[in-house]
C-alpha cells in the first residue's frame, strides 16, 4: 500500500492491480471503453456481467476516472456519486458494505439509476 494524498488528508492506496486481467473487457481495445449516447450502454451492459465490476468501479471513483465506462458506470454518474458523497474515503469499501441505498442497488447485477438515487 502506498500513501496518496487526497483532499488534503493521506490515505492508503493499494498498487495491486492484478484484478485487471480479470475483467470482461481486459483483452478488448482500449478504445472500445470510451464511447458516447447510445454505444455506452451496449458497454454498460456487458459490465454487469463481468466478475471484478466492483473493483473496477470502485478504482475509477478513488482515482477520480474523468471518462469511459469503468464498472458499468459512466463519466456522469460517477461524477454525480463523487458530489453526492463525498465523505467517502475507500470506494471498495463503500461498494462492498455500505447500507446506502445506491451501494445495495450497485451490488446488484443490474443497471443501476445512479442519477435518481443522489439526487433523490
Amino acid at each position: 500500500m502506498l500513501p496518496v494524498q487526497q483532499n488534503g488528508a493521506f490515505m492508503k492506496a493499494t498498487t495491486d492491480q492484478s484484478w485487471v486481467a480479470l475483467a470482461l473487457c481486459a483483452g478488448d481495445q482500449p478504445d472500445a471503453l470510451f464511447v458516447q449516447g447510445a454505444q455506452q450502454r451496449q458497454v454498460r451492459a456487458r459490465c454487469y456481467g463481468c466478475p471484478v465490476r466492483i473493483q473496477c468501479l470502485a478504482d475509477a471513483l478513488q482515482s477520480e476516472a474523468n471518462f469511459g465506462v469503468w464498472g458499468g458506470l459512466t463519466e456522469r454518474e460517477r461524477r454525480a456519486m463523487l458530489r453526492a458523497l463525498p465523505e467517502v474515503t475507500n470506494w471498495e469499501q463503500w461498494l462492498r458494505t455500505s447500507d446506502h441505498p445506491l451501494a445495495e442497488e450497485l451490488r446488484t447485477p443490474a443497471i443501476p439509476r445512479v442519477l435518481a438515487k443522489v439526487r433523490g
